[in-house]
């Protein structure tokens, strides 16, 4: 008797254990998942382009004015364009549509004609 309880004691635990493998399986998906939606949604996921305009000054801060759109779009990188105030060029950026914000990855300056 003494036996039969044990092996029913043993395939419980055996159960129990099981069971909480498959539930932190399932939380550790669920966090992965989590991490790869909330890495698409950042900058640097999205995809870079080019913008061409003019390094003006706009209250304390520096931007990228683009004469074709008439948009003025900010600039993260405030270091990166003060070199290039005043002068048209051509600025390779992630925009954020919600801040009309340009991530900037590069600026070069736009060949005179």
């Amino acid at each position: 008797m003494k036996r039969i309880l044990t092996v029913i004691a043993m395939l419980g635990l055996v159960g129990f254990g099981l069971n909480l493998s498959a539930q932190q399986t399932s939380s550790a998906q669920d966090q992965a998942g989590a991490a790869q939606q909330q890495q698409a949604d950042t900058p640097s996921q999205q995809s870079t382009r080019s913008f061409e305009g003019k390094i003006t000054k706009s209250g304390n801060k520096l931007v990228l004015q683009d004469a074709s759109t008439q948009t003025a779009y900010q600039l993260d990188d405030q270091d990166k364009a003060k070199q290039y105030k005043g002068q048209n060029v051509k600025v390779t950026a992630v925009m954020d549509s919600s801040t009309n914000t340009l991530h900037v990855v590069d600026i070069t300056p736009m060949e005179s004609k």
